[in-house]
């Protein structure tokens, strides 16, 4: 049974009434991106013709290529290709990095240090395994300012010193603690690349911010936004997949790096996936909007219990992530032990903390999720260091993360008591 004390109830009614004319503006911009998702089915003929399944080389698969020309309009770029061999979020960037990078090349990332998953990509855990360092590709890093704002100076007078083939930036935190990054932003580091007349990829993780905002990364002038179908454009249907999308030049060299020069999209049997991610596309703005209510009233509901928490309740959203701060490791596993509770996948498992692929410290996760690492489904990580910050993401409908969210505060509050 999922039981709540009086006083945890009551703090949840006081924060459900104080966000109201949050939840108000999430529904709103769900509206107008559900609008857009529907005209670019509309326009390109979606049809049950595209569902249909190819194997082999995949060659003339109607539904593929549909569903390419779809996410290109959704994410209001020229040119996409969604795959659900693309394995992850950071296997995506990988054949971005790879596509558009050469020897000799700079990657200049204006956010500060990538996720802990691209650290081995890049090289910055050492040369070795194939990453940008063994190919002589330089990484350079200039951090967000105290306001996690774009430290403009900083990167005007780097443009000036010498070329850069690539300008990336991080809209999600990552494991720092560190707000979101706008598509504001996006659009000033574009100005910027503009006006110092350098010819630099501006290429964007979009990885946790889509569907967050009235617009995407590429209408702001951004050369390619990455994402991954088991955050938010999978809508929480599709199980596996990632898509890159962007002007026609960025996404065709990625292209040649995902498969081979020469042969690009042309091949690439879907094997069933594709009516999922079409599914899924159609589903994610309201399934967005879930996650988003489900965080905003995360923030409220530990903001009233006394904890530090980013973005706060009231802040603009830019991404469905959300810090909170617990700042002590006992509180850190409570928090995913009630949030995991509360999961209709594996509510009965403890999580502990661990070692896993490409991070550098233990990481707990709760995440009892229908598709596994799936974190538009309501789930929590944090890596196991100060300050000992949670991680909280997704929600597929409002009414079972405030369960979620409800079950790890009671946790979290009997440890404190």
């Amino acid at each position: 049974m999922l039981n709540f004390s009086e006083a945890l109830w009551a703090l949840s009614r006081e924060a459900e009434k104080d966000l109201a004319p949050v939840f108000q503006k999430i529904e709103e911009t769900a509206l107008i991106r559900q609008k857009k998702v529907l005209e670019a089915f509309r326009e390109e003929r979606v049809s049950t013709e595209c569902f249909s399944p190819t194997t082999g080389y995949g060659y003339d698969d109607m539904g593929r290529d549909t569903l390419d020309r779809v996410f290109a309009r959704v994410m209001e770029a020229e040119s996409s290709f969604v795959r659900h061999s693309l394995l992850s979020g950071t296997h995506a960037i990988t054949v971005a990095l790879f596509g558009l990078l050469r020897p000799g090349d700079v990657m200049l990332s204006v956010t500060g240090t990538p996720y802990d998953t691209l650290r081995r990509v890049i090289g910055l855990a050492g040369k070795g395994g194939g990453s940008l360092a063994d190919y002589q590709i330089r990484y350079e890093e200039i951090p967000l300012n105290a306001d996690s704002e774009l430290d403009e100076n900083a990167i005007r007078e780097r443009l000036k010193q010498g070329p850069v083939k690539m300008v990336y930036l991080q809209k999600s935190p990552g494991y720092s603690t560190r707000k979101p990054l706008s598509n504001g932003a996006v659009k000033r580091a574009a100005e910027l690349v503009k006006e110092a007349g350098s010819d630099a990829f501006v290429v964007v993780d979009n990885c946790y911010g889509e569907f967050c905002e009235e617009h995407e990364p590429c209408f702001y002038g951004a050369h390619l936004c990455i994402g991954s179908l088991i955050k938010n454009p999978g809508g929480g249907i599709a199980e596996t997949g990632g898509y890159l999308a962007g002007t026609k030049k960025a996404v065709e060299l990625c292209a040649q790096r995902w498969s081979c020069p020469g042969i690009g999209l042309e091949i690439g049997a879907s094997l069933g996936h594709t009516k999922n991610m079409f599914k899924g596309l159609f589903y994610a703005p309201h399934t967005v909007s879930q996650a988003l209510k489900t965080a905003v009233f995360a923030a409220a509901l530990f903001e009233k219990l006394g904890y530090d928490v980013i973005p706060r309740a009231q802040e603009a959203r830019f991404d469905i992530v959300q810090q909170i701060l617990l700042k002590d490791a006992k509180k850190v596993e409570s928090f995913c032990e009630g949030l995991q509770s509360a999961s209709p996948v594996d509510s009965y498992v403890r999580p502990i903390p661990g070692d896993m692929p490409g991070y550098q410290d233990p990481v707990i996760m709760a995440a009892g999720a229908f598709t596994q690492g799936s974190s538009i489904e309501l789930s929590a990580d944090a890596p196991m260091r100060y300050p000992f910050t949670v991680y909280l993401q997704g929600g597929l409908t409002w009414e079972s993360g405030k369960l979620g969210i409800l079950a790890a505060a009671e946790n979290v509050k009997k440890l404190a008591e």
